[in-house]
Protein backbone atom coordinates (compact mmCIF):
# COMPACT_ATOMS: atom_id res chain seq x y z
CA UNK A 1 0.00 0.00 0.00
CA UNK A 2 1.57 3.58 -1.05
CA UNK A 3 1.52 6.31 1.18
CA UNK A 4 -0.93 7.87 -1.50
CA UNK A 5 -3.34 5.50 -0.73
CA UNK A 6 -3.31 5.90 2.82
CA UNK A 7 -2.81 10.01 3.28
CA UNK A 8 -6.54 11.43 4.53
CA UNK A 9 -6.92 15.16 3.34
CA UNK A 10 -4.35 17.87 4.38
CA UNK A 11 -5.89 18.88 7.79
CA UNK A 12 -5.04 19.01 12.25
CA UNK A 13 -6.54 16.05 12.35
CA UNK A 14 -4.75 13.83 9.55
CA UNK A 15 -1.93 11.79 12.03
CA UNK A 16 -5.02 11.30 14.30
CA UNK A 17 -7.15 9.65 11.17
CA UNK A 18 -3.88 7.33 10.17
CA UNK A 19 -3.80 6.30 13.94
CA UNK A 20 -7.16 5.41 14.10
CA UNK A 21 -6.85 3.25 10.85
CA UNK A 22 -4.41 1.56 11.84
CA UNK A 23 -6.25 -0.19 14.77
CA UNK A 24 -8.91 -1.59 12.28
CA UNK A 25 -7.63 -5.67 12.79
CA UNK A 26 -6.92 -7.40 9.52
CA UNK A 27 -8.23 -10.67 10.54
CA UNK A 28 -11.08 -11.80 7.85
CA UNK A 29 -10.52 -13.72 4.45
CA UNK A 30 -11.96 -14.57 1.53
CA UNK A 31 -15.06 -17.20 3.16
CA UNK A 32 -15.95 -14.47 5.80
CA UNK A 33 -15.96 -11.87 3.39
CA UNK A 34 -17.88 -13.91 0.60
CA UNK A 35 -20.46 -14.88 4.02
CA UNK A 36 -20.44 -10.91 4.56
CA UNK A 37 -21.41 -10.08 1.25
CA UNK A 38 -23.86 -12.66 0.39
CA UNK A 39 -25.28 -11.92 3.85
CA UNK A 40 -25.97 -8.60 2.64
CA UNK A 41 -27.72 -9.65 -0.83
CA UNK A 42 -29.88 -11.68 1.11
CA UNK A 43 -32.22 -10.24 3.34
CA UNK A 44 -35.67 -9.63 2.86
CA UNK A 45 -35.28 -9.16 -0.45
CA UNK A 46 -36.20 -12.68 -1.18
CA UNK A 47 -39.05 -12.95 0.45
CA UNK A 48 -40.83 -10.48 -1.27
CA UNK A 49 -38.77 -9.83 -4.62
CA UNK A 50 -39.94 -13.04 -6.60
CA UNK A 51 -43.41 -11.63 -6.27
CA UNK A 52 -43.62 -8.11 -7.25
CA UNK A 53 -41.28 -9.33 -10.28
CA UNK A 54 -44.15 -11.49 -11.42
CA UNK A 55 -46.75 -9.29 -10.73
CA UNK A 56 -44.62 -6.13 -12.56
CA UNK A 57 -43.53 -8.44 -15.82
CA UNK A 58 -44.79 -11.70 -15.55
CA UNK A 59 -42.61 -14.59 -16.37
CA UNK A 60 -40.21 -11.93 -18.13
CA UNK A 61 -39.23 -11.41 -14.64
CA UNK A 62 -36.79 -14.21 -15.07
CA UNK A 63 -34.63 -11.42 -17.41
CA UNK A 64 -34.83 -8.51 -14.79
CA UNK A 65 -33.16 -11.07 -12.89
CA UNK A 66 -30.20 -11.60 -14.99
CA UNK A 67 -30.00 -8.24 -16.10
CA UNK A 68 -30.14 -6.91 -12.77
CA UNK A 69 -26.88 -9.55 -11.83
CA UNK A 70 -25.18 -8.44 -14.99
CA UNK A 71 -25.63 -4.86 -14.10
CA UNK A 72 -24.41 -5.08 -10.47
CA UNK A 73 -21.35 -7.00 -11.33
CA UNK A 74 -20.30 -4.63 -13.89
CA UNK A 75 -20.93 -2.41 -11.21
CA UNK A 76 -18.70 -4.45 -8.87
CA UNK A 77 -16.39 -4.27 -11.06
CA UNK A 78 -15.79 -0.61 -10.58
CA UNK A 79 -15.72 -1.02 -7.03
CA UNK A 80 -13.57 -4.12 -6.74
CA UNK A 81 -10.65 -2.16 -8.48
CA UNK A 82 -11.32 0.65 -5.96
CA UNK A 83 -11.04 -1.40 -2.83
CA UNK A 84 -7.71 -3.61 -4.25
CA UNK A 85 -6.09 -0.80 -5.08
CA UNK A 86 -6.97 1.82 -2.23
CA UNK A 87 -8.22 -0.91 0.45
CA UNK A 88 -9.34 1.53 3.68
CA UNK A 89 -12.02 1.18 5.88
CA UNK A 90 -15.27 2.78 4.62
CA UNK A 91 -13.83 3.08 0.85
CA UNK A 92 -17.23 3.98 -0.79
CA UNK A 93 -17.38 7.28 1.10
CA UNK A 94 -13.50 7.68 0.85
CA UNK A 95 -12.91 7.43 -2.98
CA UNK A 96 -15.46 10.39 -4.09
CA UNK A 97 -13.94 12.52 -1.84
CA UNK A 98 -10.26 11.71 -3.31
CA UNK A 99 -10.96 12.15 -6.44
CA UNK A 100 -13.66 14.99 -6.72
CA UNK A 101 -13.24 16.99 -3.76
CA UNK A 102 -14.83 17.81 -0.06
CA UNK A 103 -18.10 18.99 -1.99
CA UNK A 104 -18.57 15.72 -4.08
CA UNK A 105 -17.61 13.59 -0.99
CA UNK A 106 -19.80 15.23 1.02
CA UNK A 107 -22.87 14.66 -0.74
CA UNK A 108 -22.22 11.36 -1.57
CA UNK A 109 -21.09 10.94 2.78
CA UNK A 110 -24.65 12.29 3.43
CA UNK A 111 -26.41 9.78 0.75
CA UNK A 112 -24.24 6.81 2.79
CA UNK A 113 -25.79 8.01 5.76
CA UNK A 114 -29.17 8.51 4.62
CA UNK A 115 -29.08 4.81 3.22
CA UNK A 116 -28.41 3.51 7.00
CA UNK A 117 -32.25 3.50 6.29
CA UNK A 118 -31.77 0.14 4.48
CA UNK A 119 -31.13 -1.52 8.07
CA UNK A 120 -34.48 -0.10 9.27
CA UNK A 121 -36.41 -1.86 6.18
CA UNK A 122 -34.69 -5.22 7.24
CA UNK A 123 -35.79 -4.30 10.82
CA UNK A 124 -39.31 -3.46 9.55
CA UNK A 125 -39.29 -6.80 7.13
CA UNK A 126 -38.78 -8.90 10.25
CA UNK A 127 -41.41 -7.09 12.09
CA UNK A 128 -44.23 -7.67 9.06
CA UNK A 129 -43.56 -11.44 9.39
CA UNK A 130 -43.37 -11.48 13.01
CA UNK A 131 -46.95 -10.02 13.06
CA UNK A 132 -47.95 -13.56 11.91
CA UNK A 133 -47.54 -14.55 15.32
CA UNK A 134 -47.76 -11.13 17.19
CA UNK A 135 -50.72 -9.44 15.43
CA UNK A 136 -50.03 -6.77 17.52
CA UNK A 137 -47.07 -5.56 15.90
CA UNK A 138 -47.85 -4.29 12.42
CA UNK A 139 -50.95 -2.89 10.88
CA UNK A 140 -51.85 -1.22 7.85
CA UNK A 141 -48.29 -0.94 6.47
CA UNK A 142 -46.86 0.30 9.47
CA UNK A 143 -45.65 0.13 12.76
CA UNK A 144 -47.73 -0.36 15.58
CA UNK A 145 -46.48 1.38 19.22
CA UNK A 146 -45.86 -1.97 20.04
CA UNK A 147 -44.27 -2.67 16.78
CA UNK A 148 -42.04 -0.05 16.94
CA UNK A 149 -41.20 -0.63 20.49
CA UNK A 150 -39.82 -4.35 19.64
CA UNK A 151 -38.17 -2.20 16.41
CA UNK A 152 -36.04 -0.21 18.33
CA UNK A 153 -35.13 -3.24 20.85
CA UNK A 154 -34.22 -4.71 17.94
CA UNK A 155 -31.83 -2.34 16.68
CA UNK A 156 -30.09 -2.01 20.09
CA UNK A 157 -29.29 -5.88 20.16
CA UNK A 158 -27.75 -5.98 16.49
CA UNK A 159 -25.88 -2.87 17.99
CA UNK A 160 -24.59 -4.24 20.91
CA UNK A 161 -23.49 -7.93 18.81
CA UNK A 162 -21.76 -5.57 16.39
CA UNK A 163 -19.74 -3.86 19.54
CA UNK A 164 -17.61 -6.57 19.99
CA UNK A 165 -14.47 -8.22 17.80
CA UNK A 166 -14.50 -8.14 13.99
CA UNK A 167 -13.76 -11.52 14.63
CA UNK A 168 -16.79 -12.23 16.42
CA UNK A 169 -18.88 -10.40 14.29
CA UNK A 170 -17.52 -12.60 10.95
CA UNK A 171 -18.41 -16.24 12.99
CA UNK A 172 -21.71 -14.53 13.78
CA UNK A 173 -22.39 -13.95 10.62
CA UNK A 174 -21.11 -17.30 8.87
CA UNK A 175 -23.64 -19.17 11.18
CA UNK A 176 -26.46 -17.06 9.60
CA UNK A 177 -25.52 -17.20 6.59
CA UNK A 178 -25.84 -21.13 6.57
CA UNK A 179 -29.39 -20.75 7.62
CA UNK A 180 -29.85 -17.71 5.01
CA UNK A 181 -28.76 -20.12 1.97
CA UNK A 182 -30.48 -23.54 3.36
CA UNK A 183 -34.01 -22.45 3.70
CA UNK A 184 -34.21 -20.90 0.46
CA UNK A 185 -32.79 -24.00 -1.04
CA UNK A 186 -35.39 -26.18 0.37
CA UNK A 187 -38.56 -24.14 0.10
CA UNK A 188 -37.18 -24.06 -4.05
CA UNK A 189 -36.67 -28.23 -3.36
CA UNK A 190 -39.86 -28.21 -1.30
CA UNK A 191 -42.35 -26.49 -3.95
CA UNK A 192 -41.04 -27.94 -6.99
CA UNK A 193 -41.77 -31.42 -5.48
CA UNK A 194 -45.21 -30.78 -4.21
CA UNK A 195 -46.12 -30.24 -7.93
CA UNK A 196 -45.99 -27.33 -10.82
CA UNK A 197 -47.43 -26.00 -13.59
CA UNK A 198 -46.23 -26.29 -17.32
CA UNK A 199 -46.79 -23.67 -19.99
CA UNK A 200 -46.35 -21.19 -17.09
CA UNK A 201 -43.67 -19.28 -19.34
CA UNK A 202 -46.27 -19.12 -22.26
CA UNK A 203 -50.05 -19.19 -20.76
CA UNK A 204 -51.64 -16.30 -19.28
CA UNK A 205 -50.54 -13.53 -21.41
CA UNK A 206 -47.03 -14.99 -22.64
CA UNK A 207 -43.42 -14.72 -21.22
CA UNK A 208 -44.04 -10.94 -21.39
CA UNK A 209 -47.87 -9.99 -21.09
CA UNK A 210 -47.32 -6.63 -20.17
CA UNK A 211 -44.49 -6.10 -22.36
CA UNK A 212 -40.89 -5.87 -22.13
CA UNK A 213 -40.64 -2.38 -20.85
CA UNK A 214 -42.53 -3.74 -17.85
CA UNK A 215 -38.77 -5.62 -16.80
CA UNK A 216 -37.30 -2.04 -16.56
CA UNK A 217 -40.12 -1.30 -14.22
CA UNK A 218 -39.34 -4.47 -12.19
CA UNK A 219 -35.74 -3.57 -11.18
CA UNK A 220 -37.21 -0.95 -9.00
CA UNK A 221 -40.74 -1.36 -8.13
CA UNK A 222 -40.23 -5.00 -8.46
CA UNK A 223 -37.55 -4.83 -5.57
CA UNK A 224 -35.10 -6.55 -7.74
CA UNK A 225 -32.66 -3.61 -7.62
CA UNK A 226 -33.08 -3.51 -3.95
CA UNK A 227 -32.84 -7.72 -3.43
CA UNK A 228 -29.27 -7.62 -5.86
CA UNK A 229 -27.87 -4.67 -4.28
CA UNK A 230 -25.79 -5.15 -1.10
CA UNK A 231 -22.84 -6.64 -2.77
CA UNK A 232 -20.06 -3.93 -2.19
CA UNK A 233 -20.26 -4.93 1.93
CA UNK A 234 -16.71 -6.61 1.56
CA UNK A 235 -15.13 -3.53 -0.02
CA UNK A 236 -16.05 -1.62 2.99
CA UNK A 237 -13.98 -4.39 5.04
CA UNK A 238 -10.92 -3.92 2.48
CA UNK A 239 -9.19 -2.08 5.59
CA UNK A 240 -9.37 -5.40 7.79
CA UNK A 241 -8.63 -7.90 5.04
CA UNK A 242 -5.66 -10.10 4.59
CA UNK A 243 -4.37 -9.86 1.41
CA UNK A 244 -7.20 -7.64 0.08
CA UNK A 245 -6.17 -7.29 -3.81
CA UNK A 246 -6.61 -11.11 -4.09
CA UNK A 247 -9.55 -11.71 -1.53
CA UNK A 248 -12.19 -8.49 -2.30
CA UNK A 249 -12.29 -9.67 -6.81
CA UNK A 250 -13.47 -12.99 -5.48
CA UNK A 251 -15.25 -12.80 -2.78
CA UNK A 252 -17.43 -9.42 -4.30
CA UNK A 253 -18.10 -11.78 -7.18
CA UNK A 254 -18.82 -14.69 -6.32
CA UNK A 255 -21.42 -13.42 -3.37
CA UNK A 256 -22.75 -11.83 -6.61
CA UNK A 257 -23.02 -15.36 -8.38
CA UNK A 258 -24.47 -17.31 -5.56
CA UNK A 259 -27.09 -14.89 -5.12
CA UNK A 260 -28.32 -14.27 -8.44
CA UNK A 261 -28.81 -18.11 -8.99
CA UNK A 262 -30.72 -18.22 -5.85
CA UNK A 263 -32.93 -15.57 -6.61
CA UNK A 264 -33.46 -17.27 -10.03
CA UNK A 265 -34.16 -20.37 -8.19
CA UNK A 266 -36.72 -18.85 -6.15
CA UNK A 267 -38.59 -16.62 -9.25
CA UNK A 268 -38.94 -20.06 -11.25
CA UNK A 269 -40.20 -22.09 -7.70
CA UNK A 270 -42.72 -19.01 -7.49
CA UNK A 271 -43.93 -18.74 -11.05
CA UNK A 272 -44.42 -22.86 -11.39
CA UNK A 273 -46.04 -23.13 -8.30
CA UNK A 274 -48.53 -20.49 -7.54
CA UNK A 275 -52.51 -22.43 -8.29
CA UNK A 276 -53.70 -21.52 -11.06
CA UNK A 277 -57.09 -20.80 -9.41
CA UNK A 278 -54.85 -17.45 -8.61
CA UNK A 279 -54.60 -16.67 -12.18
CA UNK A 280 -57.50 -15.66 -13.53
CA UNK A 281 -56.92 -11.76 -13.44
CA UNK A 282 -53.30 -13.09 -14.71
CA UNK A 283 -50.16 -12.21 -13.06
CA UNK A 284 -51.50 -8.61 -11.83
CA UNK A 285 -53.84 -10.24 -9.67
CA UNK A 286 -51.22 -12.66 -7.36
CA UNK A 287 -51.33 -10.78 -4.04
CA UNK A 288 -49.68 -12.07 -0.86
CA UNK A 289 -48.69 -10.30 2.21
CA UNK A 290 -46.23 -13.24 3.01
CA UNK A 291 -45.52 -14.76 -0.64
CA UNK A 292 -43.86 -17.66 0.42
CA UNK A 293 -45.07 -18.64 3.45
CA UNK A 294 -48.49 -18.61 2.05
CA UNK A 295 -48.16 -20.20 -0.81
CA UNK A 296 -46.72 -23.04 1.39
CA UNK A 297 -50.03 -22.60 3.23
CA UNK A 298 -52.17 -23.14 0.27
CA UNK A 299 -49.98 -26.27 -1.07
CA UNK A 300 -50.58 -27.62 2.21
CA UNK A 301 -46.69 -27.37 3.24
CA UNK A 302 -47.71 -26.12 6.55
CA UNK A 303 -43.78 -27.33 7.86
CA UNK A 304 -41.94 -25.25 4.89
CA UNK A 305 -44.78 -22.18 5.82
CA UNK A 306 -43.33 -22.46 9.83
CA UNK A 307 -39.93 -22.98 8.78
CA UNK A 308 -40.21 -19.43 6.35
CA UNK A 309 -42.01 -17.50 8.48
CA UNK A 310 -39.12 -18.32 11.01
CA UNK A 311 -36.45 -17.48 8.29
CA UNK A 312 -38.34 -14.20 7.86
CA UNK A 313 -36.65 -13.26 10.69
CA UNK A 314 -33.62 -14.85 10.25
CA UNK A 315 -32.69 -13.60 6.83
CA UNK A 316 -33.58 -9.99 7.33
CA UNK A 317 -31.62 -9.83 10.94
CA UNK A 318 -29.13 -11.32 9.17
CA UNK A 319 -28.91 -8.24 6.85
CA UNK A 320 -29.50 -5.60 9.07
CA UNK A 321 -26.60 -7.25 11.18
CA UNK A 322 -24.57 -7.04 8.23
CA UNK A 323 -25.78 -3.42 7.61
CA UNK A 324 -25.09 -2.47 11.45
CA UNK A 325 -21.26 -3.41 10.89
CA UNK A 326 -21.56 -1.55 7.53
CA UNK A 327 -22.46 1.27 8.43
CA UNK A 328 -20.38 2.23 11.53
CA UNK A 329 -17.78 1.73 8.75
CA UNK A 330 -18.78 4.72 6.54
CA UNK A 331 -19.53 6.54 9.80
CA UNK A 332 -15.81 6.28 10.60
CA UNK A 333 -15.02 7.35 7.36
CA UNK A 334 -17.55 10.07 7.02
CA UNK A 335 -15.82 11.73 10.23
CA UNK A 336 -12.11 10.73 8.19
CA UNK A 337 -13.77 13.26 5.71
CA UNK A 338 -14.87 15.56 7.84
CA UNK A 339 -18.10 14.98 6.66
CA UNK A 340 -19.11 14.32 10.58
CA UNK A 341 -17.18 15.03 13.68
CA UNK A 342 -14.13 13.88 14.20
CA UNK A 343 -15.44 12.51 17.38
CA UNK A 344 -16.94 9.44 15.34
CA UNK A 345 -13.99 8.15 14.30
CA UNK A 346 -12.10 6.89 17.28
CA UNK A 347 -11.81 3.06 16.81
CA UNK A 348 -11.80 0.81 20.53
CA UNK A 349 -8.07 0.20 20.36
CA UNK A 350 -9.13 -3.31 21.95
CA UNK A 351 -11.57 -4.52 19.68
CA UNK A 352 -10.63 -2.72 16.67
CA UNK A 353 -14.40 -1.53 16.62
CA UNK A 354 -15.28 2.06 15.74
CA UNK A 355 -17.62 2.57 18.49
CA UNK A 356 -19.25 5.65 18.28
CA UNK A 357 -20.03 5.45 14.99
CA UNK A 358 -22.47 2.43 15.69
CA UNK A 359 -24.04 4.55 18.48
CA UNK A 360 -24.50 7.05 15.99
CA UNK A 361 -26.12 4.90 13.44
CA UNK A 362 -28.51 3.12 15.73
CA UNK A 363 -30.06 6.75 16.00
CA UNK A 364 -30.41 7.01 12.67
CA UNK A 365 -32.22 3.46 12.54
CA UNK A 366 -34.39 4.65 14.74
CA UNK A 367 -35.14 7.98 13.51
CA UNK A 368 -36.08 5.99 9.90
CA UNK A 369 -38.15 3.85 11.44
CA UNK A 370 -40.67 6.45 13.23
CA UNK A 371 -42.14 8.10 10.10
CA UNK A 372 -42.12 5.43 7.85
CA UNK A 373 -42.14 1.92 9.71
CA UNK A 374 -43.00 0.15 5.96
CA UNK A 375 -40.84 -2.20 4.43
CA UNK A 376 -41.57 -0.96 0.84
CA UNK A 377 -41.79 3.11 1.93
CA UNK A 378 -38.15 2.13 3.25
CA UNK A 379 -36.87 0.63 0.11
CA UNK A 380 -38.07 3.00 -2.55
CA UNK A 381 -36.22 5.50 -1.12
CA UNK A 382 -32.81 4.02 -0.52
CA UNK A 383 -32.28 1.84 -3.67
CA UNK A 384 -31.53 5.32 -5.17
CA UNK A 385 -29.22 6.79 -2.47
CA UNK A 386 -27.01 2.93 -3.03
CA UNK A 387 -27.39 3.57 -7.04
CA UNK A 388 -25.86 7.54 -6.30
CA UNK A 389 -23.02 5.65 -4.33
CA UNK A 390 -21.87 3.50 -7.22
CA UNK A 391 -22.05 6.28 -9.61
CA UNK A 392 -19.62 8.37 -7.85
CA UNK A 393 -17.31 5.43 -7.63
CA UNK A 394 -17.00 4.63 -11.17
CA UNK A 395 -16.32 8.97 -11.70
CA UNK A 396 -13.61 8.36 -8.92
CA UNK A 397 -12.06 5.33 -10.56
CA UNK A 398 -12.17 7.01 -14.13
CA UNK A 399 -10.00 9.55 -12.38
CA UNK A 400 -7.31 7.46 -10.32
CA UNK A 401 -6.42 5.92 -13.77
CA UNK A 402 -6.25 9.11 -15.32
CA UNK A 403 -3.98 11.09 -12.54
CA UNK A 404 -0.24 10.00 -13.48
CA UNK A 405 0.08 10.10 -9.38
CA UNK A 406 -1.56 7.76 -8.66
CA UNK A 407 -0.99 4.08 -8.49
CA UNK A 408 -4.21 1.53 -9.04
CA UNK A 409 -4.28 -2.03 -8.63
CA UNK A 410 -4.98 -3.24 -12.55
CA UNK A 411 -7.16 -6.13 -11.62
CA UNK A 412 -9.97 -5.38 -13.66
CA UNK A 413 -9.39 -4.99 -17.28
CA UNK A 414 -10.83 -2.68 -19.96
CA UNK A 415 -12.24 -0.38 -17.36
CA UNK A 416 -11.62 2.64 -19.93
CA UNK A 417 -15.08 1.67 -21.16
CA UNK A 418 -16.46 -0.34 -17.80
CA UNK A 419 -16.27 2.57 -15.64
CA UNK A 420 -18.72 5.16 -18.27
CA UNK A 421 -20.79 2.54 -18.58
CA UNK A 422 -21.17 2.03 -15.02
CA UNK A 423 -21.95 5.65 -14.26
CA UNK A 424 -24.70 5.53 -17.34
CA UNK A 425 -26.28 2.16 -16.02
CA UNK A 426 -26.30 3.35 -12.34
CA UNK A 427 -28.38 6.64 -13.41
CA UNK A 428 -30.50 4.12 -15.66
CA UNK A 429 -31.72 2.26 -12.54
CA UNK A 430 -31.79 5.68 -10.31
CA UNK A 431 -34.29 7.11 -13.74
CA UNK A 432 -36.28 3.82 -13.57
CA UNK A 433 -37.31 3.94 -9.84
CA UNK A 434 -39.58 6.51 -11.23
CA UNK A 435 -40.61 10.23 -10.43
CA UNK A 436 -42.44 9.36 -7.15
CA UNK A 437 -39.27 8.24 -5.22
CA UNK A 438 -37.04 10.80 -6.97
CA UNK A 439 -38.75 13.75 -6.13
CA UNK A 440 -38.26 12.67 -2.60
CA UNK A 441 -34.59 10.93 -2.68
CA UNK A 442 -32.77 13.61 -5.17
CA UNK A 443 -33.93 16.74 -3.33
CA UNK A 444 -33.06 15.12 -0.27
CA UNK A 445 -29.54 14.21 -1.35
CA UNK A 446 -29.21 17.66 -2.54
CA UNK A 447 -29.69 19.17 1.34
CA UNK A 448 -26.61 17.35 2.10
CA UNK A 449 -25.56 21.00 0.58
CA UNK A 450 -25.82 22.52 4.19
CA UNK A 451 -23.96 19.97 5.93
CA UNK A 452 -20.89 20.85 3.32
CA UNK A 453 -20.96 24.29 4.30
CA UNK A 454 -21.80 23.76 8.07
CA UNK A 455 -18.60 21.51 8.56
CA UNK A 456 -16.40 23.95 6.64
CA UNK A 457 -13.38 25.61 8.44
CA UNK A 458 -11.87 28.65 7.79
CA UNK A 459 -7.98 28.58 7.08
CA UNK A 460 -7.85 25.03 6.60
CA UNK A 461 -10.68 24.13 3.27
CA UNK A 462 -10.01 25.34 0.06
CA UNK A 463 -12.15 28.21 -1.46
CA UNK A 464 -15.66 28.25 -1.56
CA UNK A 465 -15.38 29.04 -5.45
CA UNK A 466 -12.92 26.31 -5.96
CA UNK A 467 -14.94 23.64 -4.22
CA UNK A 468 -18.16 24.36 -6.12
CA UNK A 469 -16.11 24.46 -9.00
CA UNK A 470 -14.73 20.97 -8.60
CA UNK A 471 -18.07 19.59 -7.69
CA UNK A 472 -20.69 21.25 -9.96
CA UNK A 473 -20.81 18.65 -12.00
CA UNK A 474 -22.68 16.79 -8.97
CA UNK A 475 -25.07 18.93 -8.41
CA UNK A 476 -26.07 19.10 -12.08
CA UNK A 477 -26.20 15.77 -11.77
CA UNK A 478 -29.00 15.18 -9.49
CA UNK A 479 -31.30 18.49 -10.93
CA UNK A 480 -30.99 16.50 -14.33
CA UNK A 481 -32.02 13.27 -13.15
CA UNK A 482 -35.17 15.10 -11.09
CA UNK A 483 -36.07 17.19 -14.46
CA UNK A 484 -36.38 13.94 -16.65
CA UNK A 485 -37.83 12.28 -14.27
CA UNK A 486 -40.29 14.38 -14.12
CA UNK A 487 -40.42 14.73 -17.61
CA UNK A 488 -40.30 11.14 -18.76
CA UNK A 489 -42.40 7.99 -18.59
CA UNK A 490 -41.63 5.90 -15.40
CA UNK A 491 -44.56 7.60 -13.24
CA UNK A 492 -43.61 11.15 -14.30
CA UNK A 493 -45.74 13.50 -16.51
CA UNK A 494 -44.78 11.70 -20.21
CA UNK A 495 -43.55 14.64 -21.90
CA UNK A 496 -40.87 12.76 -23.11
CA UNK A 497 -42.19 9.61 -24.46
CA UNK A 498 -40.12 5.52 -23.80
CA UNK A 499 -37.89 5.02 -25.15
CA UNK A 500 -36.38 8.61 -25.97
CA UNK A 501 -36.81 9.45 -21.88
CA UNK A 502 -34.46 5.98 -21.15
CA UNK A 503 -31.90 7.32 -24.46
CA UNK A 504 -31.79 10.97 -23.28
CA UNK A 505 -30.58 9.90 -19.74
CA UNK A 506 -27.72 7.93 -21.43
CA UNK A 507 -26.98 10.78 -23.40
CA UNK A 508 -27.06 13.54 -20.70
CA UNK A 509 -25.12 11.31 -18.09
CA UNK A 510 -22.50 9.92 -20.46
CA UNK A 511 -22.04 13.89 -20.97
CA UNK A 512 -21.66 14.32 -17.25
CA UNK A 513 -19.45 11.75 -16.55
CA UNK A 514 -16.35 13.19 -18.81
CA UNK A 515 -17.23 16.37 -17.16
CA UNK A 516 -16.89 14.88 -13.22
CA UNK A 517 -13.58 13.07 -14.75
CA UNK A 518 -12.40 16.01 -15.99
CA UNK A 519 -12.95 18.13 -12.83
CA UNK A 520 -11.78 15.49 -10.94
CA UNK A 521 -8.23 15.42 -12.60
CA UNK A 522 -8.39 18.99 -12.41
CA UNK A 523 -9.05 18.95 -8.53
CA UNK A 524 -6.25 16.32 -8.34
CA UNK A 525 -3.83 18.81 -9.79
CA UNK A 526 -4.53 21.97 -8.05
CA UNK A 527 -5.25 20.01 -4.33
CA UNK A 528 -2.41 19.70 -2.06
CA UNK A 529 -0.86 16.17 -1.48
CA UNK A 530 -1.80 14.92 -4.73
CA UNK A 531 -5.83 15.92 -4.28
CA UNK A 532 -6.62 14.36 -1.34
CA UNK A 533 -9.18 17.20 -0.33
Amino acid sequence: MTADHMTVPPDAGGEEAARQERRLHRELGFRALTAIGFSNIVGSGWLFAAMYGARTAGPASLLTWVGAGLLCALVALVMIELGASRPEGGGTVRWPLYASGRLVGTLVGWSVLLSVGGTAAEISAIMQYADHYLPDLYHGHVLTPTGLGVAVGLSVLLTALNWFAVRTFARLNNLVTVFKIAVPVVTVIALFASGWHSGRLTDHGGFAPYGYAACLSALAGGGIVYSVNGFQAPLDFSGETRNPRRTIPASVLTGIGLALLMYLALQLAFLFTVPESLLGHGWKGVDFESPFGQLALILNLHWLSSLLYADAVVSPGGSAYVGVALNARHTYALAKNRTLPRTFMQVDRRTGIPHRALALNLAVIVVFLLPFGGWQRIVSIMGDMYLLIYAASAVAVAVFRADPGTRTADWVPGLRWIAPVSFVVSSEFVYWSGWHDLRLALPVVLAGLVLFLGMRRSGHDRPLAVELRDGAWLLCYLSVLTLLSWLGTFKGSGRLPAPYDSLTVAVVTLGIFHWAVRSGIRHRATAPQGGHG
